[in-house]
């Protein structure tokens, strides 16, 4: 008797160590590792975070346009800053040596890739597989500016954006065109009637609050959060870019309008000063980039683009405008090494600064230079003749992008304003 009592307790004893043991291992794997996440992540095995709704639909997104053949890359500046501040981590990093979420795992309501539709080729089938894999997918789409001016085709759609939601998380695809200046453009997300304005909380959208318009990025696979995707080279010049972007289109059926009542001009001399025109404003365009000056279409140029889609024949001139605080000494000193020498300079740069440079066949450039008060902006002209000097006010304006004879160029936001400033009320005689 006492033999089996003995066993027993000696059964008892390895039961309750056994419980015990397992009770520590629980309690440090659902307690200590909640406290201690930090510490846990360096350990072998450990992936922290690679469960959120965030990394999962990034995933899911990634599998889908790679079996696809989707061009997509990444987009979202949140997370192109984050790559940023930590490029050598994620230059260093290969597929699947990840121990804990950085990048996609940021808490957010999106995640934003662009999708380059002038290389897509599959664009049928895409919706129901992903569908298939889980995605509830609205698709935007509106008519394609770029055919404004042909009458026949201006009614044709296109997409713009995918919104492509899994769980509490949705990507965003906003699809960049390709226009004739070689850059990439977006467009406005509105949202028709039928449209469910609680898909997703599209007030927090980064992109389409406004057509876009980026300089095309040189693309770089990298792998984020164990993931490969493509983003820009040079990953903060085009999160810098974004606040800067807004497009405003030409007014193709206002010009169409003008042209029906004032014939264009298509001389001989009409032609050939356009063409002169254009590529003196290619020259110029390519002489302030290389120096980093912003400029934009002012005066006459910023009036044939508004009025009239095109440059003013009987102009003979291409006008420009770049804010004081943008002058560089070595200004003159490019353009003349650019074969265009200084023809005319007026005022100073502490005031009513002037330049004006000789173009080929007799086409002139002239840049005024604008001033900044409190409650409006000015620019100085001076006449050449007498020297009299003359005070121009303009209500304050900001910078918008365009395409103006295949160009992507800056122009002011408040076109009108700005022109009215210029040129009063009525424009069209002018």
């Amino acid at each position: 008797m006492s033999r089996i009592n003995k066993n027993v307790v000696l059964a008892l004893l390895t039961l309750t160590s056994s419980a015990f043991l397992l009770f520590q291992l629980y309690y440090y794997k659902h307690y200590l590792s909640t406290k201690n996440g930090a510490g846990l992540s360096k350990s072998k095995g450990s992936r922290i975070g690679f469960d959120s709704t965030q990394w999962r639909a990034v995933k899911k997104f990634i599998m889908l346009t790679s079996s696809q053949n989707v061009p997509v890359f990444l987009i979202d500046p949140l997370v192109l800053e984050l790559i940023n501040k930590n490029f050598e981590q994620v230059k260093n990093t290969s597929q699947g040596s990840i121990s804990q979420c950085t990048f996609f795992c940021a808490p957010r309501d999106f995640t934003a890739f662009a999708l380059q539709y002038h290389l897509w080729k599959n664009e049928e089938g895409w919706f129901r597989i992903a569908e298939n894999m889980g995605f509830q997918c609205l698709k935007i789409e509106s008519k394609d500016p770029r055919l404004d001016g042909i009458d026949s085709l201006s009614g044709t759609e296109i997409p713009l954006h995918y919104i492509c939601k899994l769980a509490t998380h949705a990507i965003h695809l906003v699809v960049f065109h390709e226009r004739s200046g070689n850059y990439l453009w977006h467009g406005h997300l509105r949202l028709k009637e039928h449209i469910d304005r609680k898909f997703v909380p599209f007030r927090k959208l980064q992109f389409g609050r406004y057509p876009g318009a980026f300089d095309r990025p040189e693309l770089q696979q990298v792998t984020v959060d164990g993931l490969e995707v493509l983003i820009p080279k040079d990953p903060m010049h085009f999160v810098e870019e974004v606040p800067h972007s807004r497009f405003i289109e030409c007014r193709y059926k206002e010009a169409r309008a003008f042209f029906q009542q004032y014939l264009d001009d298509n001389t001989v001399e009409a032609v050939a000063f356009r063409k002169s025109a254009k590529e003196l404003l290619q020259l110029a365009a390519k002489t302030l980039n290389k120096l980093g000056v912003p400029f934009w279409l002012s005066s006459g140029t910023c009036l044939g683009w508004y009025r009239q889609c095109n440059i003013i024949p009987y102009s003979k001139d291409v006008d420009l405008g770049i804010f004081i605080q943008d002058y560089k000494s070595d200004i003159i000193l490019a353009f003349q090494d650019a074969g265009l020498p200084l023809k005319h300079k007026f005022g100073k740069v502490e005031d009513s600064l002037e330049l004006s440079f000789q173009g080929k066949d007799d086409v002139k450039l002239d840049i005024f230079f604008f001033y900044e008060e409190t409650d409006h902006m000015w620019n100085g002209g001076t006449q050449a003749k007498t020297g009299k000097k003359f005070k121009y006010l303009f209500p304050k304006f900001t910078l918008c992008w365009t395409e103006f004879v295949d160009m992507k160029v800056h122009v002011p936001c408040e076109t009108l304003e700005y022109i009215e400033a210029n040129y009063g009320k009525n424009q069209q005689g002018a």
